[in-house]
């Protein structure tokens, strides 16, 4: 500290500094700068690297948001302008210095509120395992939590800007215990709809990432907030659900199917054969349930189901794995082969063209 001392002593040279003391104060910005990219660039980064679940966080290409780095270096010259001021003798105007520290300070909460605010987004990294089973609920989970997140730095970040601004927080506490009823009653919809939210988490009739029809709505769950689920159509437009809708709302969640049922209908001129119908529907009931994509053979079946006035129905009951894909691909060799095997039995489908030009 005397070292310190010496270099700051001297008389005032430049608004109240002395030399000594300008170049220390010009250093303290300096490293202020400094710890602020450090923070952002590097710390930040490996510090997510190493305690984040998900294999998305990269410590060499991810930045911290810009409001961080900032936040480190108005702490670090706030610090530091406390530590000279309480264990050193600088020659500088100290109400400027005074002044300053406090506008930075200032800075320093309003930057650290905003940081937060931003942070939230990386809440995601902490929660959604990549390849875990339960991944599509921690997404869910990660999207509340977002949230919830926001909406609490939100009303901390309006408390402490309260309380720097002078006004009473006792009594703006107090009162909001006789306005809490009224405005509950104001914004019903909006606490049903938070109420909502945390029955999606708890119940998870559905989970980010699903296809699911509610309240005539269908498309892919893309998000669920503290009010709104988001969800993306087919036509690849969004729409805004209310939460409370949800959960008020039957939900048909395609995306819980363990399979995916086939049910094919071919008609026949009515004077087939019934012998070749017979063996139709067995011939095409054993292609298919020999084929690997085909599933839950003691549940599949070909029968004729009808008779019309100028035709025979014959309909098939299969399954498959829940793929769309897959689904379609073996509905269209279905009817390839229904079709093949119709041929070699000299069955003819049902036309009523060929019927009128008789």
């Amino acid at each position: 500290m005397d070292i310190l001392n010496d270099f700051m002593d001297g008389e005032a040279a430049f608004q109240g500094f002395s030399n000594g003391t300008l170049i220390i104060f010009l250093a303290l910005i300096g490293l202020s700068i400094v710890s602020g990219v450090l923070s952002r660039r590097y710390v930040f980064p490996r510090l997510m690297n190493l305690l984040s679940k998900s294999e998305r966080i990269d410590g060499k290409t991810l930045f911290a948001p810009a409001s961080l780095g900032w936040m480190v270096g108005t702490l670090v010259f706030t610090q530091g302008i406390d530590y000279l001021t309480t264990n050193c003798v600088p020659v500088w105007n100290q109400d400027l210095i005074s002044n300053l520290n406090e506008i930075v300070f200032t800075g320093f909460i309003i930057l650290m509120l905003i940081a937060a605010y931003r942070l939230v987004d990386y809440l995601d990294a902490f929660i959604v395992v990549e390849g875990d089973d339960n991944i599509a609920s921690r997404r869910s989970l990660a999207s509340v939590a977002e949230s919830v997140g926001r909406v609490a730095v939100v009303v901390i970040g309006a408390f402490v800007i309260a309380g720097y601004a002078g006004v009473d927080l006792n009594g703006l506490i107090a009162g909001l215990g006789i306005t809490g009823l009224a405005l509950a009653l104001a914004a019903k919809d909006s606490v049903s709809n938070i109420f909502g939210a945390v029955s999606i988490l708890v119940d998870q009739p559905f989970n980010v990432g699903d296809w699911i029809i509610v309240d005539g709505v269908e498309g892919e769950v893309v998000n669920i907030g503290l009010r709104t689920t988001l969800i993306r159509t087919s036509a690849d437009t969004m729409i805004t659900v209310p939460n409370s809708n949800m959960v008020n709302s039957p939900v048909e969640n395609f995306s819980k199917r363990r399979f995916r049922r086939i049910t094919p209908k071919f008609e026949f001129e009515e004077d087939s054969n019934p012998e070749h119908l017979k063996e139709f529907c067995e011939i095409l009931l054993n292609k298919v349930n020999d084929d690997a994509r085909s599933i839950k053979e003691e549940d599949s079946w070909v029968r004729v189901q009808a008779f019309g006035t100028a035709m025979v129905v014959v309909a098939g009951n299969f399954y498959c794995v829940s793929s769309a894909a897959t689904q379609r691909e073996l509905n269209e060799d279905l009817l390839m082969m229904a079709r093949e095997t119709a041929a070699k039995l000299n069955l003819i489908f049902f036309e009523p063209r060929l019927r009128n030009n008789k």
